[in-house]
This record gives structure tokens, C-alpha cells and sequence, in this order.
């Protein structure tokens, strides 16, 4: 196994991204320092352990740092690859788990932002990506428990932090997910029983809260 001396992961409380690295840590039952990251003063740490994008979450193993929360995820699950496998050892799996995942990064943060953030017709045309987008995500999961199978993995881990921002994204677009993608409300259901998710999710109110703060911020209330 290999040593979990020197673990640190820098991050934000509120991150769907550096949630993923949280959940994926406790799956492998790593102990780790967590420094909280103030996003308007960067540390120097920060700067330094990622100088390309500057942002959070960063991993540093044994002096090393990894960045981008997708990468750090498939570098923990391959250093601690004696427990709790995140993606599956067939090559065409493991490649449909990075797919889906990668589909995850690039749509789901960025549609819900725009819902909280526009208005009027742009806020409607984000509603209905994001509608598009958990609709899709709910026929790749089917009647699966997770999006492996019965196995909670890689797609599971990218895609969950986003459930605890589920609340803001219908308060602010005026939908129901439960109405439009009934299965992927069960499957977060289940996800939540697991210790490593429960305990790394913060309520969805505070992440509401925070929400608010944001459009007061932007000036879009």
C-alpha cells in the first residue's frame, strides 16, 4: 500500500470539485490534511501547487501536487488501488466511466451556474439544458443502483457532489428534478447512505446560502 504520509488536499467547502477528492479519500480510507482555501486571497501554497490554473482542488502527495479534480480522483484511485476501486478494470468500462464522468465536468457545473446567474429568456434556455443534460445522465443510469452498476464508482463520485446543489438549481430555475429525472433522485438517495458521501456534502441550504451570496455578489438578485 502506498504510504499516506504527506497527504494534503487544498479545497473550498463548497466545492462539487473538491468534493469529489473528499469522497474519493474516504472510499480508500486515506487520512489527509485539509487546508481550506480563501479564493479571492490565493495562498501562495495554492499558487505555487497549481500555477497553471491557480485553483482549487489540488492534492499534494508526498511533497508532489496533482491538480484537476477528475485527474485526482483516477490518481487516488491507483495509488490506493488495494480498496474500494473507483473505476473498472475492463478497458471499455474504465473508457464509458471517463466519458460519462468527463460529460459530468463539462456540462452540469456550468449550466447550473447559469440558472442562478441569468435571467429571463437565458435563465429559460438554461433551465431546459439542464433539464436535457439530468435526463440524459438518468437513461445512461437506467435501473442501475449506481452509474457501474451495482458497484459505486468513478461516475458516482464525479456526479454526486452536485446533488446538494440540486435545491438552488430548482429554487433559482423554478423546476422539480424529482419530476423530470425520478431515478436520479433515488440514486442520489442511495449515494447519501454511503459515510463517504453523507459526511463530505453540506446541507443543501447552506449551499443555497451561499448561492445568494453569489447573486448578491453579481448583482443578479
Amino acid at each position: 500500500m502506498a504510504s499516506e504520509k504527506g497527504v494534503t488536499l487544498l479545497d473550498f467547502w463548497v466545492s462539487p470539485f473538491g468534493q469529489r477528492a473528499r469522497i474519493a479519500l474516504a472510499e480508500k480510507g486515506v487520512q489527509y490534511e485539509y487546508k481550506e482555501q480563501n479564493l479571492v486571497e490565493k495562498s501562495d501554497l495554492l499558487l505555487k501547487s497549481n500555477p497553471v490554473y491557480k485553483k482549487i482542488p489540488v492534492l499534494i502527495h508526498d511533497g508532489k501536487p496533482v491538480c484537476e479534480s477528475l485527474v485526482i480522483v483516477q490518481y487516488i484511485d491507483e495509488v490506493w488501488s488495494d480498496k474500494s476501486p473507483l473505476l473498472p478494470s475492463d478497458p471499455y468500462q474504465k473508457a464509458q466511466a471517463r466519458f460519462w464522468a468527463d460529460y459530468v465536468d463539462k456540462k452540469v457545473f456550468d449550466c447550473g451556474t447559469r440558472l442562478w446567474k441569468l435571467k429571463g429568456e437565458e435563465q429559460e434556455a438554461a433551465k431546459k439544458e439542464m433539464i436535457e443534460i439530468l435526463q440524459l445522465l438518468e437513461a445512461q443510469l437506467g435501473d442501475n443502483k449506481y452509474f457501474g452498476g451495482d458497484t459505486f464508482g468513478y461516475v458516482d463520485v464525479a456526479f454526486i457532489p452536485f446533488n446538494n446543489w440540486f435545491y438552488s438549481y430548482e429554487t433559482c430555475g423554478n423546476f422539480s428534478i424529482e419530476a423530470v429525472a425520478p431515478k436520479l433522485v433515488k440514486w442520489a438517495k442511495r449515494c447519501m447512505e454511503r459515510e463517504s458521501v453523507a459526511k463530505t456534502l453540506y446541507d443543501p441550504n447552506k449551499v443555497y446560502e451561499f448561492v445568494c451570496y453569489l447573486k448578491k455578489k453579481f448583482g443578479v438578485e
